[in-house]
């Protein structure tokens, strides 16, 4: 699927918008006011003869697992505060490492995170940030935590199925330590990140999601983090859930972590082009291509499609993505192609990929 566009909305901050075909996707920041108000269940009709066994509820209609999960770890769920913007994050370990959204840090060094809504904020600081996956790294002392660290552990999303029970827990419009429910609607899918490149293999699910879990766990029934809720699919511009968000899949955020603990940033590997859906499906069509760099001194232009990476067949353009974003820069990678009915390979050197996407669009 081809990356969407995002509306970063960060509290006071301004937003950046990228305009997208049918709707936007808003990261989601913290607004001032909300309406709170709930519609009561349908009271189901009585039967009027005996009944058949139910088939088993769905995943999302499982309250008890809810509640499971919830009491599992919502004491390891965090509000954060980064100046004007807020968010949510979620503690990783014992020594006070906690993951969130780069959006929810933006650029500052330190934040203010607080544990539930009785304890009082305590300092954090930022360890470093990855915007090309929209993560960041906080530490805090482990000492000034009441009650002590609830680490959250983190699941192998490459196991997650459609399908699946997904738990949000985050701080909507401000209210800590909310959950919400229901299911993995898709998997696959690519969105964008702040910088304008794409985030590959983004969970998709209904459970709702608004401003302010941005940075929160996406949990699954086992209470494992699966993904870190990012943005929402907004429809025709509004502000509240629509029962579409995406989460930053959890292989990505413990990759991520591990060198922002390290090095406080990560180094991406750039191709340079921009594809799309190659005519007859299979492979990615090159839509266009960064003049001078990786790709285009390899000999790739507009039109190409690819169809193999490396070791990797390419089946759509979300395989570019994958490819390139799991790559380092300096990295080789063989390339096959297609050109005028002829299949080409040819040897390209990833470079190291530019702070901003060229002209806003997401590259990899």
């Amino acid at each position: 699927m081809t990356a969407r566009g995002a509306a970063l909305l960060g509290g006071a901050a301004g937003a950046l918008v990228t305009a997208a075909a049918a709707a936007v996707l808003a990261i989601a920041g913290v607004f001032d006011s909300a309406d709170r108000s709930a519609a009561p269940a349908p009271t189901p009709a009585p039967a009027l003869a005996p009944a058949p066994a139910p088939a088993p509820a769905p995943a999302a209609a499982s309250v008890p697992a809810v509640g499971r999960v919830y009491r599992a770890v919502s004491a390891g769920v965090v509000s954060i505060r980064a100046g004007a913007g807020a968010g949510t994050g979620f503690v990783i370990d014992r020594r006070g490492r906690i993951v969130t959204n780069a959006h929810v840090v933006g650029s500052v060094r330190r934040v203010r995170v607080q544990f539930g809504e009785e304890a009082p904020p305590i300092a954090g600081r930022v360890v470093g940030r990855d915007r090309s996956s929209d993560l960041a790294l906080v530490r805090v002392r482990p000492g000034t935590v009441r009650g002590g660290l609830r680490p959250l552990e983190l699941a192998n999303s490459a196991r997650v199925r459609v399908g699946d029970l997904a738990v949000a827990i985050g701080s909507p419009f401000g209210l800590p330590r909310t959950v919400t429910a229901g299911i993995v609607s898709a998997l696959g899918r690519q969105i964008d990140a702040p910088d304008g490149f794409s985030i590959p293999g983004a969970i998709q699910t209904d459970a709702a999601i608004n401003p302010g879990n941005s940075g929160g766990p996406l949990l699954d029934r086992d209470a494992r983090v699966i993904g870190v809720n990012s943005q929402i699919e907004t429809g025709d511009g509004g502000r509240g859930n629509v029962g579409v968000g995406f989460a930053v899949p959890s292989n990505i955020v413990r990759s991520v972590t591990a060198q922002l603990e390290v090095h406080g940033r990560v180094r991406r590997a750039y191709l340079g082009v921009s594809t799309g859906v190659a005519p007859g499906g299979g492979g990615a069509r090159v839509r266009s291509v960064v003049p001078g760099g990786p790709a285009a001194g390899a000999g790739l232009r507009a039109g190409d499609v690819i169809v193999r990476i490396g070791r990797e067949p390419v089946r759509t353009t979300a395989d570019v993505g994958e490819a390139v974003f799991g790559a380092r820069p300096g990295q080789t990678v063989g390339l096959q192609y297609r050109r005028e009915g002829r299949t080409r390979a040819a040897d390209v050197r990833l470079a190291r990929r530019p702070a901003q996407a060229a002209g806003g669009r997401s590259v990899p």
